[in-house]
């Protein structure tokens, strides 16, 4: 595998949930608290950082995952019925849940320009891997977004958007998703079940959201949130002292299940971290160190078997969400990692 520099890729609009009247606790500071952590450690982010400017992310390439109409809503009137759905600000009578469009300094719409960065993001990050050995992103992991809806403030879903395009430009023909946020991996399981080509797993809660959601949709048909990634594992309260061996075992299974991938996206949750502040994700709770583990079996895993790894920043909450990235890229770009910096 050639090997260049890993890159760190940001989006240009890196703004407040609040400046758009959600009370999503999401630190807006996650990125440039990252950034400053590397240059306290003497890492020179003004080489290893890429602002990314302009979505490349199309409207042809969320068609290849996602339901055509939910792709026109997404670019007309529809779009924030859309967005206030995503994010889940709006209760079953039409009330709002942690919005306060009063409070708004932003309109709601400009929110999708915000995750067609991302989106970008994810997919530079993944061709920058494919030249570098591993390369990370300071956004995406959209994983709960479906091919006709968004939930879980997810709008679309940059994983399976990039691998496919990747597909599609003859770059890639099989690829990995290791989804360790805490959060099932619901949506990038549901548009890749019937897909050969992408293997998924997942290590997440055994209990809570999104596993609590109803087992059907409002007009009756399954909920596509139950669909079972490729390799699934719940991890229950009480059981973090397992995680590791649960983790090591589910990627030999991964493997098993789909040697030899040109690529992996790894889902990089910081949500299972013990100071993390949203509600939704106190059913497992690993400190820092635990975390750390995680991210070097990941890395050594992917490494031993020549593996490319695209690194997405996805849920994290609160003031501390920043500590998990900040320990691992510390570590890579100080040369523990053999990462050229």
């Amino acid at each position: 595998m050639p090997r260049t520099e890993a890159l760190i890729f940001r989006p240009a609009l890196e703004v407040s949930f609040e400046e758009f009247g959600i009370l999503i606790p999401i630190a807006d500071d996650r990125t440039s608290r990252v950034l400053a952590s590397l240059r306290e450690a003497g890492v020179d982010t003004s080489r290893l950082v890429q602002v990314v400017e302009e979505p490349l992310i199309t409207r042809e390439d969320l068609l290849r995952v996602h339901e055509p109409s939910y792709v026109e809503d997404l670019f007309s009137s529809g779009l924030e019925r859309r967005l206030l759905e995503a994010y889940e600000l709006v209760d079953e009578r039409g009330g709002y849940v942690r919005y306060a469009p009063e409070r708004a300094s932003r309109p709601l719409s400009e929110l999708l320009t915000r995750v067609l960065l991302g989106a970008t993001c994810t997919y530079l990050a993944c061709l920058r891997a494919l030249r570098a050995g591993h390369a990370f992103s300071c956004a995406g992991g959209y994983h709960h977004a479906h091919a006709g809806f968004g939930h879980g403030f997810c709008v679309i879903n940059d994983v399976v958007i990039a691998l496919r395009r990747l597909m599609a430009e003859g770059r890639i023909r099989r690829a990995w998703v290791v989804d360790v946020d805490v959060h099932k991996g619901d949506g990038t399981a549901a548009l890749t079940k019937d897909d050969p080509s992408i293997a998924t797993l997942s290590i997440h809660m055994a209990a809570g959201w999104p596993l609590s959601l109803p087992s059907t949709l409002p007009d009756g048909r399954p909920h596509p949130s139950h669909i079972p990634s490729t390799v699934e594992i719940p991890v229950a309260r009480g059981e973090e002292a397992r995680y590791h061996e649960l983790l090591g075992e589910g990627l030999t299974r991964l493997e098993e299940h789909l040697p030899h991938p040109d690529l992996a996206v790894v889902v990089w949750g910081a949500d299972p971290y013990e100071k993390d502040e949203l509600p939704s994700a106190a059913e497992l709770s690993l400190s820092l160190e635990a975390l750390f583990e995680r991210d070097l079996l990941l890395w050594e895993f992917m490494r031993a078997r020549e593996v490319p790894a695209a690194f997405l920043m996805a849920g994290g909450y609160g003031p501390h969400a920043w500590e998990p990235f900040a320990r691992f890229l510390r570590w890579v770009f100080q040369g523990e990692g053999n990462v050229n910096c």
